[in-house]
């Protein structure tokens, strides 16, 4: 019966799928055979079939059940936000999947592409589903050696190396201080399980506190919390643009998915948390558009409109945590989905530009603002997607980031309190600032002559605009129709609120 669990499917498909798919490429190469269709077909097929579990579970869970996988120590559960980030993960991943065909298909090592690619998938899924603060732990770290070596792909360009490098750091200073929290926890609680500890800690405990101060600098890192951003804009930005678009859409999510696991455990600091989320909100939105407006390569420039949106989605959890407007939470898990989309889309989008502008004719140089000039002359399909993506990130209706943030602003107010209020008008007052970069690029792309690099670019590959079709018809209609993932961000609403005891 055990093996007859769609929960278990779901995670022995990719952490069984990566080695396979790694090995089987190998020696495809050696045979002298394509190694990119197998290594990409068996990583498309594995995620695909991934769906059906994961459709399985979430007919329970939006029933009201909790599904539970017990492997000796390692307990997942399944609950909102678990459900939410693995359909998040899981769409944007067959997505990267399919575009990267021939985005990498003349790369040096695209086995082990496609191997970490399915690896981080199902490592991102088992962290979302940790249901102790061990495990949490042991799945995010898992989370960031695959992103550390998908980061440094481009192994013989020196910028990738020394983007990897400053992730690795600046991700391994951040993991040492959540193992040290875990450890105060426990000391405390003498338990791990995220929920047998509230019952067991009576607070205000010194060590406790000092333990989430741990967690919010560990896991802040990899959410790109600021200060403690410094390493994404260089990782977005030498990365493959798949896998950009898995770090902006679904990493750094996860990280904070990871962090408001385990504050959770805090039980009754609710306001102070939400204090703490106000703050950083108010950094994040800032910096990020700050830094973006001066950005002239397009990858950092979307890299730093990451650290902005982070923002948007901490001012709907503080509304939540701190004021009890369930509606913000639900505002924030849906950005984190429509942010997915968007951010997925942007740099899939440039990405395509940069693969037929540069990378085809075999540059890895960045993609610059200025090589955007006239590329709706000749790739019209890129150029709209890039449109409809940074068009959504900065608000604009009636694009699903419009929508997500509306309700973030919505739950907001709802609050009654005058702090709540003035922050959102700072939020909303962001979001036009962020069409200060976002509006230039698309009067670029389209009013501009084209440049001499768009000129001789390369064709657009098939499979390449498939993707970007199908994600910009899922932004659009997500804004004419927010309704229809309703009931996955109010059952993650619900499961955070009910994991503080709201």
């Amino acid at each position: 019966m055990m093996f007859a669990s769609p929960f278990l499917w779901l995670m022995m498909i990719p952490l069984a799928g990566f080695p396979l798919i790694y090995l089987i490429g190998r020696a495809g190469k050696r045979l002298g055979a394509s190694k990119a269709s197998i290594s990409f077909w068996m990583a498309l097929l594995a995620l695909l079939v991934m769906v059906l579990p994961l459709y399985q579970l979430g007919g329970q869970v939006l029933a009201g059940q909790m599904p539970v996988l017990r492997l000796n120590a390692i307990t997942l559960r399944m609950d909102g936000v678990g459900l939410l980030l693995s359909g998040t993960v899981l769409a944007l991943a067959i997505a990267v999947t399919l575009f990267s065909y021939r985005y990498v298909g003349s790369e040096e090592g695209e086995e082990k592409y496609y191997a970490l690619l399915l690896a981080m998938s199902g490592v991102i899924i088992g962290l979302g589903c940790a249901a102790d603060l061990f495990n949490l732990w042991v799945w995010f770290e898992a989370m960031a050696v695959t992103s550390y070596l998908l980061v440094a792909f481009y192994r013989n360009q020196p910028g990738a190396l020394e983007a990897g490098v400053k992730y690795v750091i600046q991700s391994a200073c951040g993991s040492v201080l959540v193992v040290l929290g875990i450890a105060l926890v426990f000391t405390h609680s003498r338990s791990l399980g995220l929920l047998q500890i509230p019952a067991k800690i009576a607070m205000p405990a010194p060590l406790v506190l000092v333990a989430g101060v741990f967690f919010v600098v560990g896991f802040g890192v990899k959410s790109a919390l600021v200060p403690l951003h410094t390493w994404l804009p260089d990782a977005h930005s030498q990365a493959p643009s798949g896998i950009s678009a898995m770090l902006s859409g679904v990493v750094i999510e996860a990280g904070l998915v990871a962090l408001l696991r385990s504050l959770g455990v805090l039980s009754g600091l609710g306001a102070p948390i939400a204090t703490l989320l106000l703050i950083f909100a108010v950094l994040n939105m800032l910096v990020g558009n700050l830094m973006a407006l001066r950005q002239t390569q397009i990858k950092r420039l979307l890299a730093f409109s990451s650290v902005s949106h982070i923002g948007y989605m901490l001012l709907g959890l503080a509304a939540a945590l701190g004021f009890g407007a369930a509606s913000g939470a639900g505002g924030s898990f849906f950005h984190i989905l429509t942010h997915a989309l968007m951010k997925g889309l942007a740099f899939l989008s440039a990405g395509l530009l940069l693969y037929c502008l540069r990378i085809a004719a075999g540059s890895h140089e960045p993609l610059t603002v200025d090589d955007l000039a006239g590329a709706a002359r000749r790739y019209p399909l890129a150029a709209f997607a890039f449109s409809v993506a940074v068009l959504g990130l900065g608000g604009l209706p009636p694009l699903a980031g419009f929508m997500s943030k509306w309700q973030i602003f919505v739950g907001g107010f709802q609050t009654q309190s005058p702090l709540l209020q003035w922050l959102v008008v700072f939020a909303a007052l962001n979001s036009v600032l962020s069409l200060g970069y976002y509006a230039p690029l698309v009067n670029r792309i389209y009013r501009k002559q084209p440049s001499d690099i768009v000129l001789a670019g390369k064709a657009a590959p098939f499979t390449m605009n498939l993707v970007l079709l199908v994600l910009s018809a899922a932004v659009v209609v997500l804004g004419f129709a927010p309704g229809l993932v309703n009931a996955l961000t109010e059952s993650a609403a619900v499961s955070l609120l009910s994991a503080f005891g709201l």
